[in-house]
Parts: C-alpha cells; sequence; structure tokens
C-alpha cells in the first residue's frame, strides 16, 4: 500500500505491507484523512515521531481479525472512524488484572502502555490502509457525510472540555486562536449555550467564525487595549497552537477564573506563573474527547464543520499538501487515497 513516513522534517512516499491483524482489530480502508496541527508539529519533531502520520480519518472496514463470524459480519463493511489511543484492552489486556492502573479506573487516554495512532508508536492514517482495536471503532450513522465524519476526533477534543468544565456556570468564554482546533471549540461552547469571542490574527478565519455564530476580535486589539476591565473572562480556552497564547490566556482570564490548555506543539513556551497564582487561577489541561458526543453533534447539525475544508488533495499529494496547510489563512486540508 501507499503511505507516508516522516523523515528529517518532511514527508516521503514509501510501498508497506498492508498491517497485519492481531484478533480483535480491524483492517480499516481510509476514505478521508485529515491534517491537524500536530501533524505540522510531527514534522517539526513533536514526539520524535518516524512512522506514518495522521490521527483524523473516516474509513471503511475491510478485514478483520476475529475468531467469531458473529463479529465479522458486525463489522465488514462499516464506515467508521476511531479512538487514537491505543490502550491495554486493545493490546490484548481486556482482563483487570493484567490492566495498567489508569485502564483499571477507565482513563485508557493515559494508558500507561498507550500507544497513539499516528503520533506514539503506532502509523497513522497518511496511507492507503490502517489497523486499530474494534474496541476503537465508532460506526458513523448513514446521515453523516465523510467530510463531516473526518472532523470526528478533533470535534470530540473540543466537546472534552464539556466533560472538564461546569460550562453553565460560566456566562461568557474566551477562545484564542483561529485555526481548526480553536474553530470547533467556538463551535461546540455555542453549541451549549455560552457567548462564546474567538480572538485571532486571521481576518479571513475570524469570518468564517461569524458566519457561525461566534463573537470576533482581533489579538491586536486586545494589545492596544489590555487594561480595558470588559476584556476579562471566567473561561478561557487556549487553542493557538502557539508557545505565546499561554500568555494571552492569563492576560484575559479573571480572577478566580478557569483556563482550559489545548495548544500542543514541539519545543517549550517561556511561562510567568504569578497570573495564575495572583488571579487564583484554574489550569486544567485537555487532549482527547468523547467521540459518541462529537457524532452527536455531527449527526444533529448543530456543529456543521464543513465550511472549515479549504482543499482535499489525493494521498499521493500528501507533501505538498502539508505545504498547503501551512499557509496563512489556510484551515482544514483533507487527504483522499
Amino acid at each position: 500500500m501507499l503511505s507516508f513516513v516522516v523523515r528529517n522534517g518532511r514527508l516521503k512516499p514509501r510501498q508497506k505491507p498492508v498491517p497485519r491483524l492481531r484478533p480483535g482489530w480491524a483492517l480499516v480502508r481510509v476514505r478521508l484523512a485529515g491534517i491537524c496541527n500536530t501533524d505540522l508539529e510531527i514534522l517539526r519533531g513533536y514526539h520524535n515521531f518516524r512512522g506514518t502520520p495522521g490521527h483524523e480519518f473516516v474509513g471503511e472496514v475491510v478485514r478483520v481479525g476475529s475468531r467469531t463470524g458473529k463479529e465479522r459480519r458486525k463489522w465488514l463493511g462499516r464506515r467508521v472512524v476511531g479512538e487514537i489511543n491505543i490502550a491495554c484492552a486493545g493490546l490484548g489486556r481486556a482482563r483487570a488484572r493484567k490492566q495498567c492502573s489508569y485502564c483499571r479506573r477507565g482513563v485508557p487516554t493515559h494508558c500507561l502502555r498507550r500507544r497513539v495512532l499516528g503520533i506514539v508508536a503506532h502509523d497513522g492514517a497518511f496511507a492507503e490502509y490502517l489497523s486499530l482495536p474494534l474496541c476503537n471503532l465508532r460506526v458513523v450513522p448513514g446521515a453523516i457525510s465523510d467530510e463531516q465524519a473526518v472532523f470526528t476526533e478533533p470535534l470530540a477534543a473540543a466537546c472534552e472540555i464539556l466533560e472538564q468544565v461546569r460550562v453553565m456556570q460560566h456566562s461568557e468564554a474566551a477562545v484564542l486562536g483561529d485555526g481548526k482546533l480553536a474553530q470547533l471549540i467556538a463551535r461546540v461552547l455555542c453549541s451549549a449555550g455560552l457567548g462564546v469571542v474567538m480572538f485571532g490574527k486571521h481576518a479571513g478565519k475570524l469570518a468564517r467564525a461569524r458566519q457561525a455564530g461566534v463573537a470576533t476580535q482581533l489579538v491586536s486589539s486586545v494589545r492596544r487595549n489590555s487594561r480595558s476591565p470588559r476584556q476579562s473572562y471566567s473561561l478561557v480556552v487556549e487553542a493557538t497552537g502557539s508557545p505565546s497564547g499561554l500568555t494571552l490566556a492569563q492576560q484575559l482570564a479573571a480572577p478566580r477564573g478557569t483556563l482550559v490548555l489545548k495548544s500542543t506543539f514541539h519545543g517549550a513556551a517561556p511561562v510567568e506563573t504569578w497570573p495564575v497564582v495572583v488571579k487564583e487561577l484554574t489550569v486544567i489541561g485537555s487532549r482527547c474527547g468523547p467521540f459518541r458526543r462529537a457524532l452527536k453533534l455531527l449527526r444533529s447539525g448543530k456543529v456543521d464543520p464543513r465550511p472549515l475544508v479549504a482543499r482535499v488533495f489525493p494521498l499521493r499529494e500528501a507533501p505538498a499538501a502539508m505545504r498547503f496547510a501551512q499557509r496563512p489563512g489556510v484551515l482544514k486540508v483533507l487527504l483522499k487515497p
């Protein structure tokens, strides 16, 4: 099969064998894969990953490593998305006594043996096929198109904020960043009934947010009016993908406010901790989220991510797609095998 691997900061084409399956795993033919900021950071050295990147996908199950015909019939031909953390259950340690402490507590996203699709020790979706445990797969309802379904993983990450924060205790939220994940976060918070203000650098991206009912503001105007008492929010979500985002997030957070951190990037961020202490902020790291909740939002139409798609490239043009995804103003770029 055709796949792409990370080599010296670039994507290189490789002909690889189709993944072999262990019992309880599925071979998935990729229908669409999404490029996200983490994939771009992997090219810069994030997690020192050297395999096939890509963790946002929608695909079709074409083979099942199962001992029972019933399980094969259940999954073969189904259109699926997949949770990216491969934990004890997927690694053949389903019995509680064999599981790590986090899996026994029901937190497989922090499994001590965890592999992560396209990020840590497991080849991802920038290929014609990928493999995942059946327990990681979620069936895509027929009412959801491929272009919607490919957003399930990042939309679930946005939904995780609703799991971690009692959002209705906040009348208004600030979302820092105007990129792909920030756009989804703003839409999810709006769907939960919050007033949302998105702060960004790109007028075109902010315009996309306004079309979805999100209020927007240029970051440059915040810096000019940094002492304004109106520039203060009890809930701030930092999703800039930049080391500088944390400083602005601390500035916009109100005393006793909640600051949710979503950015992942290669390298270190300069951090002053005194605003956290003086304002008595609650800081929450936030990563992967609930797929079922994301699929429900897509099916209901409360969140429609399709306007964020900038372009679809053939898989064979993956390097060009990655370059295009890094252009200013570009939102979601997809790959189609």
